[in-house]
């Protein structure tokens, strides 16, 4: 079973005015609805999403998507911290792909061939678009304990690099690995509901 975790507990400083996770792509969908339809259509066995504790608004919208919502750790949050939460509470599994919800433009067959790589034996998985590096990463269950003790904002990258000897690099021909939301202008890009992968 791979669990998929959507990382949406960030503050989107950057942003400007309103909430980033909440502002809508051209068609109306949310920024982090439409991330979180996105992995969920890749085949992903489970799929859960950190958030803000308090934050509501999100987490409704979040579970209405069809994932499980959990509240990151309320003292010291950040990246790292976020994603241990979501870590443990996914439980057991044979890995788990991170993807942050704001990157609503990944498609569902990125995520399954990154699925499909642990799936396959990989330790680490990444996809790659014309030689950059692209989310979602997967983790294989092998690493768990690592991620779990993980605190600080550089998240998972402590761990991609421990084992950078051992990522399987996937290539794609799909841009949406590489752009994410940081300010309103971002939030152009059409965005259409897909079909689910098989």
């Amino acid at each position: 079973m791979i669990a998929g975790i959507l990382l949406a507990a960030g503050d989107g400083r950057r942003f400007g005015a309103g909430a980033k996770l909440l502002a809508p792509l051209p068609d109306g969908t949310p920024v982090a609805a439409a991330a979180a339809v996105n992995l969920l259509a890749g085949g992903i066995d489970r799929c859960l999403a950190v958030t803000r504790p308090g934050d509501t608004g999100l987490a409704r919208l979040l579970q209405e998507t069809g994932v499980q919502v959990v509240a990151a750790p309320e003292r010291r949050r950040s990246l790292g911290t976020s994603l241990a939460a979501g870590i443990a509470a996914a439980g057991r599994a044979e890995g788990w792909l991170i993807a942050l919800a704001d990157m609503p433009w990944i498609a569902p067959a990125t995520t399954a061939a990154v699925a499909e790589a642990l799936q396959g034996g990989a330790l680490l998985a990444r996809p790659h678009y014309r030689g950059r590096e692209g989310h979602p990463v997967g983790f294989a269950a092998a690493l768990g304990a690592e991620l779990r003790t993980l605190d600080g904002e550089p998240g998972g990258r402590r761990v991609i690099a421990a084992h950078r000897d051992q990522l399987a690099a996937i290539p794609v021909d799909d841009p949406g690995v590489l752009r994410d939301v940081d300010k309103s202008s971002d939030l152009s890009a059409p965005w259409r509901r897909p079909a689910p992968f098989s």
